[in-house]
């Protein structure tokens, strides 16, 4: 049988295995989801601020609003026809045929609706500002690759995950400890945001050919492959440069503890640099996840000894 035959065999059956739900939900892309949370949380936990219900809100929030955004991109992505045989990227559930259509659909919703739980909450003990950023995330989530003109196909997807991951998460993350913003959640929140952008990068180099085929213009499709290495990489060491001013300017020397993840960045840049195989780039797509896990717990580690 093939491969696409027992994919339609396992889509036949009522029951979708864990596994495929699992893989449906992208877990390399998680630390996105996560990193930012425990960095606004740590820099209010320096404040000697800290609600853990809170903390769990927000964690929950961001998780399951990255959920649905992958389970929607799954959706869209085989609707519109630019998940194919071709691609060099794992199996898409929907375009797979490891998951009907519908259920995908029912599944990005159920993913919303449990971000939307964790946000009634926030918004109770923060403030209605966070229902429009609530709003805000689930609508940059769906319009990635769903709607009239997804903006993930004119290149703006990696501006959206720098914004929404890396601004909104680590500012919001702060500000529902502390009810206020400050400066240091705004500089902080580059890094962060950068190194997300940078896992959706390699997703997209390593796409580029079938993306083009697609119509699917990614920011690498629009930059061409040799560039859009050389973006990859200052996403990778601009983080670390950047927290370094930072660490001196706010006289958090402890914020250098982050130099620690370095150890990852330079073998991930010269892969990418160097790699257009499939397997090859969906290890730097995880390496990536594990690069900015460890250099957010790093920060959030700085934070809390400063």
């Amino acid at each position: 049988m093939t491969v696409g035959g027992t994919a339609r065999a396992l889509a036949g059956s009522d029951r979708i295995p864990l596994r495929i739900w699992i893989m449906a939900a992208r877990p390399r892309t998680l630390p996105a989801a996560v990193a930012p949370v425990l960095v606004g949380t740590a820099l209010a936990g320096s404040e000697d601020r800290f609600r853990p219900l809170a903390f769990a809100a927000a964690l929950i929030g961001s998780v399951f609003i990255q959920i649905g955004t992958n389970l929607s991109n799954d959706y869209s992505d085989a609707r519109r026809g630019a998940d194919t045989e071709e691609r060099l990227g794992p199996v898409r559930v929907t375009a797979g045929g490891l998951v009907p259509p519908r259920k995908v659909l029912v599944a990005t919703w159920l993913a919303f609706g449990i971000a939307v739980a964790a946000g009634i909450y926030l918004i109770a003990i923060a403030g209605w500002v966070l229902l429009v950023v609530g709003l805000a995330s689930i609508a940059a989530g769906v319009l990635y690759t769903g709607g009239p003109r997804p903006y993930g196909y004119e290149g703006l997807g990696e501006l959206f995950v720098f914004g929404f991951f890396g601004i909104v998460a680590v500012v919001g993350s702060y500000y529902v400890q502390v009810e206020h913003l400050r400066g240091l959640a705004f500089t902080l929140a580059v890094p962060v945001g950068l190194l997300a952008a940078a896992i959706l990068m390699v997703n997209n180099i390593r796409d580029i050919d079938t993306d083009r085929r697609a119509g699917k213009r990614t920011l690498a499709v629009r930059l061409g492959r040799r560039r859009a290495r050389r973006v990859f990489a200052a996403m990778i060491y601009i983080p670390f440069l950047w927290t370094s001013v930072v660490a001196i300017a706010s006289g958090k020397p402890e914020l250098l503890l982050m130099w620690l993840s370095f150890l990852l960045a330079p073998s991930l840049v010269r892969t990418v640099a160097t790699r257009t195989d499939g397997p090859s780039l969906n290890r730097c797509l995880a390496q990536a996840g594990r690069l900015l896990a460890a250099f957010s717990v790093l920060v959030s580690a700085g934070l809390l000894l400063s």
